[in-house]
Parts: C-alpha cells; structure tokens; sequence
C-alpha cells in the first residue's frame, strides 16, 4: 500500500521565495557579466590602440636613432654619441710596431740632395785611451737633419730708372718685365704658398698672417692677401674650364651633393668626379636643373649617385643610365631591421642575406672566370629582386622599399654589364668628404668670388690628390704662368 506525501502551502511558499532570490541572483550576475563583458572589450580596445601606439613610438625610435649604417647620415654625425666599444678580450696590444711586421724607415737623402757634409772623428779609445784604427768595412753612424732658414725668403727691389727727355719735356722710365708689375709684393712661390695654406691647410688670413710674420719673417696684411687669392683664383680658371667642358664626354661619372653656406645663405656644392679628375661646382639650386647645367640633356655615360630625386628626374626625363648606390641601398635594408613590426623586419632580413650574398659574389671576382663570375652576379641580382619584390608586408618603409625595385630595380645593377661602373657611389663621397671638413672649418664663403675661389681650389685639390701630383707645384706652375702671360697647366694628365 503505496502513501502519498502531501505539499503544505508552506513548502510552496518557501520553495517560491528561494525560486525567486535565485532568479533576482541570476539577473544580478547577468548585470555583472554583461558589465564586464563590456569592460573586457573597452581593456581589449584600449591594448589594441596602446599596441599600435607602441608600435608607432618604436618606429619613430628607429627614425631618431638612425646613424651612418641605417641611414644616409654622415659618419660625423656619429661623433655626437658615439656607441660604446665592446670590451676587447685577450692581452692588450702594445704601442709600436708589432710582431711579425716589417720595420718601414724613411730613405735617405741622396748625396746630391745634402747641402753641407760634417765628419765627426775619435783621436783615442774612450774606454782605455788606446790608439784608434779607422775601420773601412764598418759603415759610419749618420743622422741627416732638415732645418729651415731663419729668414727663408729672397727680397728684390726692382728700379725702373727716370729719363728726362729735353725734346718733349717728359719724364720716362725703363720698363719693368710685365710679370713682375702682375706678381706686386709677392712672387709666384710665395703666392702658391698662401693659396696652399687657404685651400689645403683651411687656414683662415689671420693665420697666414701670423705664420708669415712670425715663421717667415714677412708681415702681410689680410686685405692683401685677400689679393693674392684672388690672383690664385684667376690663374686656375682656364684650367677649370677646360675640366667643365670635358665632363659629358665622361663613359662613368660619380656625382654627390652637400650643403653650402653662403652669408647664411643655403647653397649646394656639387661633386663631379670622373675616373682622371674631379670638379666641384657651387649653386643654388639641389635640382636636377644643375645636372642638366653640367652634363647637358643628351649625356651617354653612367651616371653613379644615391637615391636623391633630383637624378631620378634626371634619369626619366633624359634617359640616362643610372647606378643607384648599394651602400645607400644596405643603409635603408638594415633601418627596417630595427623597425618594431616583426613582418617588416622578417623582410628586411630577407633583403639584407640577398645583398650579402650578391657582394659575396663580388668578393670572389679573382676566384672565378669571367663566364661564371658573370653567371654568379646574374643569379645574386635575381634573387635580390625577388626578395625586395615578393611577399611584401604591410607597413610603409618595406611598401616604400619594393616600389622602389619594381620602379627603378634594373639601376642598382648597371655595374654587372657595364665595365669601369662602380656598385657604390663612394667614390663621389670620398671626394666631397674634404668639402665639409672645409665647410665646418671656415663657416662658408661671402660671396660670388668666395664661390669661384672654392670651386677652383677643390677641384685642383682633388684632381692632383686622384692623379698623385704635388698641389703646391700646380699651384705654382699656374701662379707663374699668369703672370707671364702664358698657357695654364691642364689639370689633365700630359701622359698615356
């Protein structure tokens, strides 16, 4: 017999109350819940936008702390804070010549080259007093000494003698020799010499003048020394032309450009450099118009430089073959290695093993015939373009980097068919590097005739350096050709 438990009013009241705290409970935790799930996506947001601020604060890092090998900076700009040096490991060298090296000494004059002779002799032994035998096979101990003259100038006076002449009432005087009245105060020597000391030392007129006053014996003032460049400057004109004219004729030439400053003015000089000589020109302008200046509209060579607009125009309005500058090109491959995004920086390594792969290949030029060596270069240039070019990421320094392969591409290798073309602009840059340590010396030139003075010197600097030749004797020989009146040295090598 089965019993049937009863449920009291009570039991339901009880049971609806609990029901009801329960369902109060759960609306409660669903307010929570939907409280956090919004908090959750405000968090999620918020780390969304502080990620791509992070990102955008790492990159504006990377820009700022460019240096020499990111970047097209000057190695200079590195002085500023340079890193520290790893600690060397091992012994620390000694000062001197090391072991294992070969003594370098400097020759000996000649004999003819030796103006007096002195012969030091022993009448005993200084230990025992013994008599002294000479010795033939022994050869004597000789210091040669170079000493300067206490005054090492030669001052002349010439006189031009008066004549009365009774028949016209005049005064004449006997000629003196053009070149003379030209030079005034000072000879061709010494005028080479204070060209020498502005254009190469970077020595400003106080200095020359102090260095003449208290070194030679000779007190010139600024203004007329100021003269004597100017003279300088006039007998290297002809030589400086002639070097103008002959750049567009050049197969290879190497261009670079750096700031001037003129009055506080901004120019630009520009650095011509071809396989025998250099040129230097200062303008206004950073555009290509200078280039269509120098080089004309129709230039057939090889035209090495970095990525600057101004050749890119060039280069697409004229058609001029370009070698873009791999140094610059490696510069801005490793920038976007220290980029934050982990894609743009898994490219540029991409980029960076091609290239080394390609100056791999060019490292072993001596181990190789010329079929392979061409083969090796053709296959390295092909992977380059196909890493710069493929599975490109989002972010603009890797976009900004491809568009620049699928655009101008072909122009970073003109260097593989194209013989005497160098894969890197360094060249230019070794050349113009003597500019700006002017630049940073002299503060710049005030005025027209500062400029030309510049142009000329640098050039001649430059040349005579590139080519082995003595500046100081070109100086001289075009000093003294001006003032005699006859043809100006050529810049250019007399000899095959």
């Amino acid at each position: 017999m089965k019993v049937r438990e009863r449920t009291t009013c009570s039991d339901c009241e009880r049971s609806a109350k609990r029901l009801g705290k329960l369902e109060v409970r759960f609306a409660r935790l669903e307010k929570q819940n939907t409280q956090l799930e919004a908090r959750n996506s405000e968090l999620e947001a918020r780390i969304a936008e502080l990620e791509q601020e992070n990102a955008q604060l790492r990159d504006q890092l990377a820009k700022a702390s460019k240096n020499s090998s990111t970047s097209s900076k000057p190695p200079s700009s590195d002085i500023v804070k340079p890193p520290k040096k790893p600690p060397k490991s091992g012994k620390k060298r000694k000062r001197g010549g090391q072991p294992g090296h070969e003594r370098h000494l400097r020759p000996s004059f000649p004999p003819e080259a030796i103006d007096e002779f002195f012969t030091y002799t022993l009448d005993c032994c200084p230990d025992c007093g013994h008599k002294l035998m000479s010795s033939r096979k022994k050869a004597p101990r000789i210091i040669q000494q170079i000493e300067i003259e206490e005054t090492p100038t030669h001052i002349e006076e010439h006189q031009g003698l008066a004549y009365w002449c009774p028949h016209c009432w005049k005064f004449h005087y006997a000629p003196i020799p053009a070149a003379l009245v030209k030079a005034g105060l000072a000879g061709p020597r010494l005028t080479a010499l204070v060209a020498f000391m502005k254009g190469v030392c970077h020595a400003s007129f106080s200095t020359i003048r102090k260095f003449l006053r208290d070194v030679v014996g000779v007190t010139i003032c600024r203004g007329q020394l100021a003269k004597l460049i100017a003279k300088v400057s006039e007998s290297l004109a002809a030589a400086y032309a002639e070097l103008f004219e002959r750049l567009p004729g050049e197969v290879v030439l190497n261009v670079d450009e750096t700031g001037h400053k003129d009055r506080g003015d901004k120019f630009w000089t520009w650095c011509f450099r071809a396989q025998l000589y250099t040129l230097f020109k200062i303008d206004r302008s950073r555009g290509s118009k200078v280039l269509v200046e120098v080089l004309g509209k129709e230039f057939n060579g090889v035209l090495g430089c970095d990525y600057f607009g101004a050749y890119r125009k060039y280069m697409r309005e004229f058609g001029v073959l370009v070698q873009f500058c791999m140094a610059h090109l490696i510069r801005d491959v490793k920038f976007l290695i220290t980029l934050a995004d982990k894609k743009q920086k898994a490219y540029g390594r991409r980029v960076r093993k091609a290239l080394k792969e390609l100056f791999g290949v060019i490292h072993r030029r001596d181990e190789m015939t010329a079929k392979a060596f061409q083969s090796a270069l053709e296959a390295a240039r092909q992977d380059v373009l196909k890493a710069a070019t493929t599975r490109v990421p989002e972010g603009n320094h890797a976009q900004n980097l491809a568009n620049r392969f699928h655009k101008h591409g072909e122009a970073y290798f003109q260097f593989i068919t194209t013989p005497g073309v160098e894969p890197t602009n360094n060249l230019a840059e070794q050349a113009i590097r003597f500019v700006v340590i002017d630049r940073r010396i002299t503060q710049g030139t005030r005025g027209e005739t500062g400029q030309r003075w510049c142009e000329r010197i640098w050039t001649v600097i430059a040349t005579c350096v590139q080519q082995g030749r003595s500046v100081f004797d070109f100086l001289h020989a075009a000093v003294l050709a001006h003032f005699n009146g006859t043809q100006s040295p050529s810049l250019m090598p007399s000899g095959p």
